[in-house]
């Protein structure tokens, strides 16, 4: 993955067009978590101190090519403003003569921030139209938004084919990490896989199963593999229409895919149903699993033991409810403790590792959920492939 970055650029004098991932949680007109403006801010001031003036654009939500005043980038611009402890301007739109004039006033170490991409259709369509307006703000089109690089979109990938275009800080840091996982782990290699569905990942499984030592399952999908394996899963969550999907997956990986051996089941779906600890053999009618259990994650410790590199993504269970915590929890904590590289891969497990306090004792933890399956199941990235070669 041998693509330019920011520090193989001279950039100073210059406008530099960044693309972020500032699809922050937005609630009552306020930022809920600032988490992905936070991962932008290094390249950023590394942009700023080298003299280029920035202009900076990211979608917010699913306004569907229209303009949706809930939807607007201001209260991004107002928190990367403190965060930043310089003004930072706002843009009436992304494109169009104004942000053209806007732009071109421009001064080394100026901040302007372009209204919401995905206003405009052209933005999801990766429109050349659309791409050519943007780029006309630019003399060089940095990535920085590792989240949105799974996307063709006329700010990830169109942008591309009209400016010089290279990777920024924390973009380069994806690549390292999730390209070594892929290219040239250190073995022995464990990837820890959970979540709801199978049918979400299993790209992601049979890829993996390519190149691991152990592949353990947890979360709801584990439900559906034991049920593969002709244990009765009483209310439990399965998708009937995998199950011979996970069979197909148990036959190529053999011994080393790891089931969990117990259970913790509740009576409802609910934090305060009842509970209990059975072995997966004993799940009976009217209970559900809602998280792995102590046996299982004794097993998942073992199994962990000596690790050189893990890649975890998915809870092991309803996180959210906290007495079906401890799975996910358990599993947080054995990898902060481990000597191995380890590489959470976005979304739930994130927010999980947030939850335990243990974010600084990970190797890695990647910003795109969706980007960093889909590099882990072998797809090229194409925000991350249209990025000038070394």
């Amino acid at each position: 993955m041998n693509k330019k970055t920011v520090r193989d650029v001279d950039v100073q004098g210059k406008r530099v067009l960044m693309r972020v991932d500032f699809n922050v949680p937005l609630q009552d007109g306020g930022i809920t978590d600032d988490t992905r403006i936070q991962a932008a801010l290094p390249t950023i001031e590394y942009l700023l101190d080298g003299g280029a003036a920035l202009i900076l654009m990211s979608h917010l939500g699913r306004p569907k090519g229209k303009a949706v005043p809930e939807l607007s980038l201001k209260p991004v611009a107002v928190r990367l403003g403190e965060l930043l402890g310089r003004d930072v301007q706002m843009a009436p739109d992304c494109v169009g003569e104004k942000v053209e004039e806007m732009a071109e006033a421009l001064e080394p170490g100026d901040v302007l921030l372009l209204q919401n991409t995905r206003f405009h259709a052209g933005e999801e369509k990766n429109d050349p139209a659309m791409a050519e307006q943007l780029a006309r703000l630019g003399d060089l089109f940095v990535n920085d938004a590792f989240g949105a690089a799974h996307r063709a979109h006329a700010s990830t990938e169109g942008v591309t084919h009209y400016l010089p275009a290279v990777a920024g800080l924390l973009m380069e840091k994806e690549i390292e990490f999730l390209g070594k996982a892929i290219e040239s782990p250190e073995h022995p290699y464990i990837a820890i896989i959970g979540g709801a569905k199978i049918s979400d990942k299993i790209g992601v499984i049979r890829n993996l199963l390519k190149q691991v030592d152990v592949l353990l399952i947890g979360g709801g999908m584990a439900n559906t593999f034991l049920a593969a394996q002709g244990y009765e899963m009483g209310d439990s969550l399965v998708e009937a229409d995998s199950i011979a999907v996970a069979e197909g997956l148990m036959g190529e990986g053999g011994e080393k895919l790891v089931l969990p051996v117990d259970a913790v089941v509740a009576d409802a779906f609910a934090a305060d149903a009842a509970r209990k600890v059975v072995p997966v053999d004993a799940i009976e009618p009217g209970w559900r699993m809602l998280d792995i259990g102590p046996k299982t994650v004794a097993l998942f410790v073992s199994k962990l033991e000596g690790a050189k590199t893990v890649v975890w993504n998915g809870p092991m269970g309803v996180f959210e409810f906290e007495p079906f915590a401890a799975g996910t929890l358990a599993v947080a904590q054995m990898l902060a403790e481990s000597d191995a590289t380890t590489i959470i891969g976005g979304g739930d497990s994130v927010a999980a590792i947030q939850q335990a306090g243990l974010s600084d004792q990970m190797s890695h933890i990647s910003t795109g959920g969706g980007a960093s399956l889909e590099m882990l199941e072998g797809q090229t990235l194409p925000g991350l492939a249209a990025l000038d070669d070394k």
